[in-house]
């Protein structure tokens, strides 16, 4: 494949999201404050779940290539820039890749976890490619994109951890319920290039993240900084829906790669409530990142 039409396949430029999603998941689960994991295995642990996460957007597009060639043909496959059957091999290539290096997290560093790690692995990939498979035509989709990243929580703590601790379960029922909300958005988008839009009721999911934070905020180390931490992310998110529900200022593209950035910002804020506000303060970094990329690599 030519490298341009591969960074388009595989959406790069929200992969800053996934590297904050690994960190969160990380430091949710105790990992950093035990000094249980040393950079090396993080590195590797970073790059299995890019692995994932790549691999999941080539099916994407390889399941779906007829819909596509209807509506968006100007992706890659339709558009005679890759053949299906290549991206088909590539995508499950990448997963298998990332289980493989998960392995070798999990019984090749010093302090690998075993069989858990790469159990959620392959839980992961099995959604991954559920989703990419029946996501056109399956109502609760969004859940299963959704339980997707809420899996990327669990991988990541896993490897890290004997047991899923209750922030880190907080956490991905949060990271959860955002992707609910962003996925719909994310279908809107599609809606919109057949001239319509559906129900904007799905979007309250986005909601349960603040409810979340505010509750927690109160009895957080650092409250000052994550506070202004948690404004930012409120921010963020409304100015995504003003394009996205607005009729004035209608830019459903722009505001589903703000809300996608915007999955780098809860996994700041939770980092935060765990008294890690230098760590928050690089996740939020993810957010700009992604924005930024995304200029050159479209998001969607």
């Amino acid at each position: 494949l030519n490298w341009r039409v591969a960074l388009r396949l595989g959406r790069v430029s929200n992969l800053p999201t996934v590297w904050t999603n690994a960190l969160a998941g990380v430091v949710l689960a105790g990992g950093l404050a035990g000094g249980s994991m040393e950079p090396g295995p993080i590195a590797l642990l970073l790059l299995a779940l890019s692995l994932f996460y790549t691999g999941g957007m080539y099916l994407n597009d390889a399941f779906d290539r007829r819909w596509d060639a209807q509506h968006r043909a100007e992706r890659p496959i339709p558009a005679g820039q890759a053949r299906a059957s290549t991206v088909f091999i590539e995508g499950f290539g990448m997963l298998a890749a990332g289980v493989g290096v998960l392995a070798v997290v999990s019984w090749g560093a010093p302090a690998g976890r075993g069989w858990p790690p790469v159990l959620a692995g392959l839980g992961l990939a099995a959604a991954i490619v559920y989703y990419d498979w029946r996501h056109k035509t399956h109502r609760l989709s969004p859940v299963v994109m959704g339980l997707c990243r809420a899996l990327v929580y669990v991988t990541a703590g896993l490897a890290v951890a004997a047991t899923l601790s209750g922030p880190l379960l907080w956490g991905a029922a949060m990271l959860l319920a955002y992707l609910v909300g962003l996925t719909y958005a994310a279908k809107q988008e599609a809606l919109g290039h057949l001239g319509r839009i559906k129900n904007l009721w799905p979007l309250a999911f986005l909601a349960a993240p603040f409810v979340y934070l505010a509750y927690r905020l109160p009895a957080a180390p650092a409250t000052p900084l994550l506070a202004l931490l948690y404004l930012a992310f409120l921010l963020w998110v409304a100015y995504a829906l003003v394009h996205l529900a607005g009729r004035k200022r209608r830019n459903i593209p722009l505001a589903v790669g703000a809300l996608i950035a915007g999955i780098s910002l809860l996994d700041a804020a939770l980092i935060g409530l765990q008294g890690q506000m230098a760590l928050a303060w690089l996740a939020a970094g993810g957010a700009v990142l992604t924005r930024l990329l995304q200029r050159f690599v479209p998001g969607t």
